[in-house]
């Protein structure tokens, strides 16, 4: 008996205590970004605790003093602004992902080409397109820059519903109070109540990159399951999320 207890003494003394971990991260990732944390937890037993939101809602939380350990955002111009206020510990930094810019509809709509001669408006009906924030929310900037790129956006400009983030947006189409959407193609995958109708040009838009990088205060298991975010494992389930993992 007293063998026994030494043994578990010894055991949980060398096991390395459970480490949290803070995780800013943008909304679309979730799908992907869930069981990754869940599969890193249990094996490592650090706790991830994962915050998601629009980028530029995280990025001001983080430049306010939130208490992140890492970021991923969903393009360059919110870790740009960490960076250049000294957030992000230096060397951490890395473009993680791509993904494609859809316009989403209910599951009975029929597929659209999309281009410069594309009806929106007329598709759109009495509704309205939901879209996230254009002017702050990577997936309403990037959105709104297809369709200015192809000369659609004056006339469905006052017709956006705008949302916090890309993830509301996407709910608003699957609970049929908006018509269309646009969103990322791994949001559409995530969602059985909407269908993509048609997929933007890649040269319509800025290319979708997700950066992911350490805050300047991070601890060595923050560190950690950052490189995880770019191991083998992490990549095949972005991979079957929809995302295009980008090479370091």
């Amino acid at each position: 008996m007293r063998l026994l207890l030494a043994l578990c003494l010894v055991l949980f003394a060398t096991r390395p205590a459970a480490e949290e971990i803070t995780v800013f991260a943008a909304a679309s990732l979730q799908t992907a970004l869930d069981p990754i944390a869940e599969s890193y937890a249990a094996r490592t037993n650090d706790e991830i605790r994962i915050s998601y939101a629009g980028s530029s809602a995280l990025a001001r939380q983080i430049e306010y003093g939130a208490p992140a350990d890492i970021f991923v955002s969903a393009n360059s111009d919110w870790m740009d602004l960490l960076d250049e206020r000294g957030l992000l510990a230096p060397g951490t930094r890395r473009d993680l992902l791509s993904n494609r810019l859809v316009l989403i509809g209910a599951r009975d709509a029929e597929p659209v080409d999309i281009g410069p001669d594309l009806a929106l408006a007329e598709l759109l009906g009495e509704g309205r397109l939901a879209m996230a924030l254009v002017d702050a929310v990577p997936a309403g900037i990037y959105g709104k820059a297809a369709l200015t790129s192809l000369g659609l956006w004056p006339e469905v400009a006052p017709r956006v519903a705008q949302a916090d983030n890309v993830r509301s947006a996407l709910a608003l189409v699957a609970a049929g109070e908006a018509p269309l959407g646009i969103v990322y193609a791994t949001d559409a995958m995530a969602d059985p109540r909407v269908a993509t109708l048609g997929v933007f040009p890649d040269e319509s838009h800025p290319m979708i990159v997700y950066p992911a990088a350490a805050t300047a205060d991070a601890s060595p298991a923050a560190l950690a399951f950052l490189d995880a975010l770019s191991g083998p494992e992490a990549a095949t389930r972005f991979e079957a999320a929809g995302f295009t993992v980008l090479p370091r």
